[in-house]
């Protein structure tokens, strides 16, 4: 059986625990930040996990070694 290959466009989105639950970075934080308060900046800084279990699902068939 050959290597799966990762999905490159999940793999620079999408991060895999060590306990298998998938983090992703919240959107709307590449430009304009002059105009989001410091809140909303301190939110989108860190990753959050996919509340979704049929996404979370897909995810991980698409990062299929935990990239």
């Amino acid at each position: 059986m050959p290597k799966m290959k990762t999905h490159s466009g999940a793999k620079k989105r999408f991060h895999i625990t060590g306990t298998g639950k998938v983090l992703r970075m919240k959107g709307h934080r590449g430009h304009n930040k002059s105009k989001k308060n410091k809140r909303q900046l301190h939110a989108m800084a860190d990753m959050h996990p996919v509340a979704n279990k049929k996404t979370a699902r897909t995810i991980k068939r698409l990062l299929p070694y935990g990239v």
